[in-house]
């Protein structure tokens, strides 16, 4: 055991897992596009279904694969050959994610099933590796039936929507993977899993997607100057600077990463943190498209804010450094300012340009309490803070 501790601490983040990543980044801004089919004054019912399944399903695989790595991976060839298979039917599930998705949907959900099938074999071969290991033997089984039961789902959803044109057995499989990982896959892996490992991997991915969320806010520019399009573009680029500060302070002063953890509910918590970046990302380029009706762009906007600020507040609640104290009065003075920020963009509904700057105000007001409550807790890194 114990060599098996220095190892983990000796883990890394690799160049593989890297360029692993990057195609997320593709995929997030294919998920985004669906965001951008209109009807009836907002987002068509049928295509913000599809947003919210080919998101949570991308994340997942991007979780499964992470959390495979970090306790098994050896950055071996065999790693590098099944990561790379994963990438390339990864490409098959960008290019399904479109307007006309349901023209896909065969392709989609095949290479779906198969990245399963893939990492369920990972985990198979794995099982042979540890004979002696009962407990991990066991992890390792219950992690490839909840992988192949998920396949299982995904390839009968295809014979299942032809014949009745609805994807609802998708999200059921989606929702069978986290309730099926919480319930029995990691529940005893707080031993094997590298948690520094891990919550390193996490923060990169959030850090692509903010990428991702910089580069869509260039829509603002409209070809030609004008103090409206700067205006807008300005506003934008300082609500992606907060969120990013924000999270970073947390990251870095706030989370404990050398904890003995599963990291399962912190991994469970980045699912929407990023799934609420999407959304901000969306909800910013709908701030100047005037064929979305007023109340549901405000109300998607405000939500996914809301949403962006309780998980990140929520990583604290299970992972906090041990210095950390009064946390609780931390969470609900942020409650507060996020009640007061869903009132004044109510209140002022009709000017784009005030909401923007309160969204702005917000952003920074959250991190203003973080970075206080930060120097509070740690007043020997103030110094470091100020550098």
């Amino acid at each position: 055991m114990v060599q098996q501790l220095l190892q983990q601490n000796e883990k890394k983040v690799e160049y593989i897992e890297l360029i692993y990543d990057l195609i997320f980044v593709y995929i997030i801004g294919r998920n985004n596009a669906l965001l951008h089919i209109f009807e009836g004054g907002f987002v068509a019912w049928p295509a913000f279904m599809a947003y919210l399944m080919t998101t949570l399903a991308v994340i997942q695989i991007w979780n499964y694969t992470t959390y495979y790595i970090d306790i098994y991976g050896r950055h071996s060839v065999r790693d590098h050959v099944f990561l790379f298979i994963n990438m390339f039917l990864l490409y098959f599930i960008g290019e399904g994610t479109r307007a006309d998705w349901q023209d896909f949907h065969a392709q989609y959900h095949i290479a779906w099933a198969l990245i399963l099938v893939n990492i369920g074999v990972q985990y198979l071969i794995e099982w042979r590796n540890h004979r002696d290991e009962g407990e991990n033997r066991a992890q390792i089984l219950r992690m490839a039936c909840i992988l192949f039961t998920e396949a299982a789902v995904v390839a009968a959803d295809i014979f299942v929507y032809r014949s009745t044109q609805t994807a609802w057995l998708s999200l059921a499989a989606i929702l069978f993977g986290m309730g099926a990982v919480v319930i029995f896959g990691q529940r005893k892996s707080g031993s094997f899993v590298d948690f520094p490992h891990l919550s390193e991997r996490a923060m990169l991915y959030v850090v692509f997607t903010f990428g991702e969320m910089i580069i869509a806010i260039a829509s603002y520019f409209d070809g030609a100057f004008s103090w409206r399009s700067t205006y807008f573009a300005l506003m934008a680029f300082l609500i992606v600077v907060g969120l990013f500060l924000s999270y970073g302070l947390f990251y870095d002063h706030i989370i404990d990463r050398e904890k003995r953890t599963n990291g399962l509910a912190y991994m469970l918590m980045h699912i929407f943190i990023i799934f609420a970046m999407n959304n901000i990302t969306s909800g910013l380029e709908f701030m100047q498209e005037d064929e979305i009706r007023l109340l549901p762009k405000l109300l998607f906007l405000i939500g996914s804010f809301l949403l962006f600020f309780a998980f990140l507040f929520a990583l604290g609640n299970r992972h906090a450094k041990d210095r950390c104290r009064g946390y609780s009065r931390l969470c609900l003075q942020a409650a507060a300012a996020g009640a007061v920020f869903a009132g004044l963009i109510i209140l002022f509904k009709e000017n784009m340009m005030i909401n923007i700057a309160l969204t702005v105000i917000l952003v920074f007001v959250l991190f203003g309490m973080i970075y206080r409550y930060g120097k509070k807790t740690d007043p020997v890194k103030t110094d470091e803070w100020r550098k």
